[in-house]
C-alpha cells in the first residue's frame, strides 16, 4: 500500500515536470495527453486507496527526514486515513476531468504546454496538503497551491486591465496579486498557530498535538484554534478576506472549476476538518461557534451578491463563496463528516458548473454577460443538460446530491438549537435556487440575444463533454448511494454526530420547508426571467441594487483604504527616499570611486622611483598615525 501513496502523490508531479519540459515550445498535444494520463493513474490509486482503508485502516508512511535539528525533527511523512482518502479521491477525479477538459478548452491557447505544467503541480500541492500527517507538510502543500494558484489565475499576464460594464477594471495579473497577498496574510495567522503547536508540544505531528490538547492551558487552545482559523479564512475566502475569490476568475475556466470551485479553497474547511480534536475542545467552544456563526454570515451575504451580478462565472464563484459558509457551519457546530460530505458532493456539481461555464465562454467568444446570450439551448443542448443538472444539484432539489448534503447541514442547525442559523441558511436556499436558475434561464431560454452581436455558438468536441459526464454523474447519484455509508466510513476518524430522536422526529417538515423554498426560487426566476430578458430600470437604479451590483462597496473601501495609500506612500518613497537618498549616495560612491581610480592611475608609470617615493610616503603616514595613537592613548 505504501507504494500507491507514492504513485498517487508523485504522478501529477512527473506530469508537471514533463510538461515543463516543453513550456517554451509551440503546442504539443502530448503535454496534455501525458499529464492527464498520469492523473488518471493517481486517481486509481486514490480509489484502491480508499478501498483499502475501509477493509483496513488507515496507511502510514515516512519518504525522508526533512529537518533534524536538536529535539526538533520533521518528516515528509503521510497518512492516509478515511478523511484523507475522500479528499484524495474529490481531488483527482476533479483534477482528472479538468485536464481532460482542457485539451479542448486551451487548444489555441500558446502558452498550451505551460498551462498543463502549473495544473499538475496545483494538483501535487494539494495531495501534499491533504496526505501530510503533519502541519509542517501540510503548510508546504498550502503554500504550493498559494503559487500555483498565482500562476494560473494569472496564466494570461499579458492582458491589461480592461473595463466593461459588468467588471470592474483589473488585469489577470492584479487579480493573481491579490489572491496571494491576501492569503499571505491569513498565512502569518496559520503560521502563528503552527509555532504555537511546536513550542508546547515539541513535534509537529497530527497524532502527537491532538494527545496533548487534554494537558494544554485552555487560553493556549483558543489561541491557536484562532491563529489556524485565520489561515483557514484566507484560503476559503471567508469575510473579510473574500474579495479575490471573484476577482480570480480572471483566469482560465479550467483553473475556477478546479481551484476555485473543488480543492483548494475547500482547504481551510479541511483544516477546521483536520483539527477536529481542538475545535472540539470545551475551551474552543466559542471559537467553533463563532466560525459556525460567520460561515452563515458569509453563505447569505455572497448569495445576496449573485443575485444581481451578470458576469457568468462571478456568480458560480459567489455561489462557491456561499457554499464554503455552508461548510464553515457545518464544521462550526461539530457535524464534521457533515461538512467533508458537503465539501465532496459541491466539488462535483460545481466544477461540472463551471466547465458548463467555460462552454459558454468557448461558445461566445469570451463572452461573460448573461444578458447578452439567451437562446443557447438550441445549440448547446448538452452543456444545457449539465448545466441544469448542477444548477438542481445547488438548489438542493431531491434527489440530487445537494439535497442530501444542505439539508443534512440545515438539520444539524435544528439539532444545535441555532434557529438563527438555520433559518439564515434556510433562507439562503432559496436565493441559491434563484441566481442559479437566473443565469440558466437568461443563458439558455428566451430570446437569441447573442446574433445581435454576431455570434454564432457551437457545442464543444464530444471527447469534452464525454470527459463532463463523470462530475454529471456524481452529481445526481452522490446523495442517496454514497450518503449513509460516507457517515459510516468517515466516523473512524472523525467524531460521529448523530441527531437526536426529537430532530429526526421533526426532521421531515424541515426538508419540505427548505424544499419548498428551493423551488419558490426557482419558479420566481422563471417566471421573471424563462420567457426571456426582463429588466427592471427602476429596480436596477435603486440603492439596494448598487449595494449588491458593488459588492457592498468592500473592495471599493479597501482599495481606499489599503491599496490607494499603499500605492502613494510607495510611489512617495521611491521618488524622495530611493531616487534621491539612496541612489544619490550609492551614486555618489561609485562615482567617489570612480573619480579616485581615475587620478591614481597616474601613480602608476612604470618608474621605480616613483613608486619608492610612495613607499616612503607611506611609512610616513603609518608613522604618524601610530605616534598620535600613542599620544591621545
Amino acid at each position: 500500500m505504501e507504494s500507491l501513496v507514492y504513485v498517487a502523490l508523485f504522478a501529477p508531479l512527473v506530469g508537471s515536470l514533463f510538461a515543463a519540459l516543453f513550456g517554451m515550445s509551440p503546442k504539443n498535444l502530448i503535454t496534455g495527453i501525458a499529464t492527464s494520463a498520469l492523473l488518471f493513474i493517481s486517481w486509481v490509486a486514490s480509489v484502491l486507496l480508499l478501498i483499502h482503508v475501509v477493509g483496513n485502516g488507515a496507511v502510514s508512511t515516512t519518504l525522508m527526514d526533512w529537518i533534524g535539528a536538536g529535539d526538533l525533527l520533521i518528516q515528509f511523512g503521510f497518512q492516509v486515513d478515511a478523511v484523507t482518502a475522500v479528499m484524495m479521491v474529490v481531488v483527482t477525479t476533479v483534477s482528472t476531468v479538468v485536464h481532460v477538459y482542457s485539451i479542448g478548452y486551451m487548444d489555441h491557447d500558446k502558452g498550451f504546454n505551460r498551462f498543463f505544467s502549473y495544473l499538475s503541480a496545483f494538483v501535487f500541492s494539494m495531495l501534499v496538503l491533504v496526505m501530510s500527517d503533519n502541519f509542517a507538510g501540510l503548510f508546504i502543500g498550502w503554500e504550493g497551491v498559494g503559487v500555483c494558484s498565482w500562476l494560473l489565475i494569472g496564466f494570461w499576464y499579458h492582458k491589461e486591465d480592461v473595463s466593461t460594464d459588468i467588471n470592474p477594471s483589473i488585469s489577470p495579473s492584479w487579480a493573481a496579486n491579490e489572491a496571494f497577498i491576501m492569503n499571505r496574510i491569513a498565512d502569518l495567522g496559520m503560521l502563528i498557530g503552527i509555532f504555537l503547536i511546536y513550542w508546547n508540544t515539541g513535534s509537529l505531528t497530527y497524532d502527537t498535538f491532538f494527545a496533548s490538547i487534554p494537558t494544554m492551558d485552555a487560553q493556549l487552545l483558543v489561541a491557536i484554534a484562532v491563529a489556524l482559523f485565520i489561515g483557514a479564512m484566507g484560503k476559503s475566502a471567508q469575510f473579510p478576506l473574500h474579495t479575490w475569490l471573484a476577482d480570480a476568475m480572471e483566469g482560465p475556466t479550467p483553473v475556477s472549476a478546479l481551484i476555485h470551485a473543488a480543492t483548494m479553497v475547500t482547504a481551510g474547511v479541511y483544516l477546521v476538518i483536520r483539527a477536529n480534536p481542538l475545535y472540539s475542545h470545551e475551551a474552543v467552544e466559542g471559537v467553533s461557534l463563532f466560525i459556525a456563526y460567520l460561515g452563515t454570515f458569509v453563505a447569505m451575504f455572497a448569495a445576496t451578491m449573485a443575485l444581481v451580478n451578470r458576469d457568468l462565472k462571478r456568480i458560480i464563484a459567489y455561489s462557491t463563496l456561499s457554499q464554503l459558509g455552508y461548510m464553515f457551519a457545518a464544521a462550526g457546530l461539530g457535524a464534521y463528516w457533515v461538512a467533508l460530505f458537503h465539501l465532496a458532493a459541491h466539488a462535483f456539481f460545481k466544477a461540472l458548473l463551471f466547465l458548463g461555464a467555460g462552454n459558454v465562454m468557448h461558445a461566445m467568444h469570451d463572452e461573460l454577460d448573461i444578458f447578452k446570450m439567451g437562446g443557447l439551448s438550441k445549440v448547446m443542448k448538452w452543456t444545457y443538460i449539465y448545466m441544469g443538472l448542477a444548477s438542481l444539484a445547488l438548489a438542493g432539489i431531491f434527489p440530487l446530491a445537494g439535497f442530501y448534503s444542505k439539508d443534512t447541514i440545515l438539520e444539524v442547525a435544528i439539532n444545535e438549537d441555532t434557529y438563527l442559523i438555520w433559518f439564515a441558511l434556510w433562507v439562503t436556499a432559496g436565493l441559491t435556487a434563484f441566481y442559479s436558475f437566473r443565469q440558466v434561464f437568461l443563458t439558455f431560454s428566451g430570446n437569441e440575444r447573442y446574433k445581435e452581436l454576431g455570434h454564432r455558438p457551437h457545442e464543444m468536441p464530444n471527447y469534452v463533454l464525454i470527459a463532463m459526464a463523470p462530475l454529471a454523474i456524481l452529481a445526481v447519484i452522490f446523495g442517496f448511494v454514497f450518503m449513509d455509508s460516507f457517515q459510516a466510513f468517515t466516523s473512524t476518524v472523525l467524531p460521529a454526530y448523530e441527531m437526536s430522536h426529537a430532530t429526526h422526529e421533526i426532521a421531515w417538515v424541515f426538508i419540505i420547508l427548505t424544499t419548498l423554498i428551493a423551488l419558490s426560487g426557482i419558479f420566481y426566476a422563471y417566471k421573471k426571467y424563462g420567457a426571456g430578458l426582463i429588466r427592471d430600470e427602476k429596480v436596477e437604479s435603486s440603492f439596494v441594487y448598487k449595494l449588491l451590483s458593488n459588492q457592498y462597496y468592500i473592495p471599493k473601501f479597501y482599495d481606499s483604504m489599503f491599496t490607494k495609500p499603499y500605492r502613494e506612500i510607495s510611489d512617495m518613497l521611491w521618488k524622495r527616499v530611493d531616487l534621491k537618498i539612496v541612489d544619490a549616495i550609492v551614486d555618489a560612491i561609485a562615482k567617489f570611486i570612480y573619480f579616485s581610480g581615475d587620478k591614481s592611475r597616474a601613480m602608476q608609470t612604470g618608474n621605480l622611483s616613483h613608486y619608492l617615493n610612495w613607499m616612503a610616503a607611506g611609512v610616513l603616514l603609518v608613522a604618524v598615525i601610530v605616534s598620535l595613537s600613542a599620544v591621545l592613548g
